[in-house]
């Protein structure tokens, strides 16, 4: 069992993170802690996915906007990830913080501050006037967290979702038994 002071020196060695622009080389370690973070039995109704293709897309497309938290041991222990957003007619440039996670070993040791300040002053570099972030109603520390960046006025939105299983099965059950036409080809064709 750990002592306090012991205890105390391991929580100051977490603590002490590099916040960097993300590498081809983290992709894989990205990936998979957004994995272990982002399930869908933590968040059945996520309408957006986490997988391997929305990681490898923001990075291809803005990897200026992908930042880690890399531990002293050179582990990654958080990730930012987001882009920016220009609407026609509009004199507005959005920035967009769109998957954040952080190592659930870290929580609480400032790693989601420095990697959302870092992200947050690259967006003011990038000439960015408003910026946003989505989150799961019911995630209080999420949304404590925001709060304390500086976001106000949530909008609420909400995602319906229509599970079309049971409409393919009776439409399969109707096509059971029957014949499908069959479609002579010609040597032409």
């Amino acid at each position: 069992m750990e002592t306090q002071e012991e205890d105390i020196e391991q929580k100051k060695k977490r603590a002490n993170v590099t916040v960097r622009q993300m590498g081809i080389d983290d992709l894989a370690a990205v990936f998979h802690l957004g994995e272990r973070l982002f399930t869908a039995k933590e968040i059945p109704n996520l309408y957006r996915t986490w997988d391997e293709y929305e990681v490898i897309s923001l990075f291809q497309t803005d990897s200026e906007f992908c930042l880690v938290a890399e531990s002293e041991d050179e582990e990654i222990v958080g990730f930012a990830l987001g882009t920016t957003v220009t609407k026609s007619h509009s004199a507005w440039k959005y920035g967009y913080l769109v998957w954040m996670g952080i190592d659930p070993d870290y929580h609480g040791l400032g790693v989601a501050s420095k990697l959302f300040n870092r992200f947050r002053d690259m967006m003011l570099e990038e000439g960015v006037r408003m910026l946003l972030v989505d989150s799961e109603a019911d995630n209080l520390p999420a949304l404590q967290f925001f709060r304390k960046m500086g976001f106000r006025h949530p909008q609420e939105h909400i995602y319906l979702a229509l599970n079309l299983d049971p409409l393919k099965q009776q439409r399969e059950k109707k096509t059971f038994g029957r014949t499908l036409p069959r479609y002579r080809m010609d040597e032409d064709d």
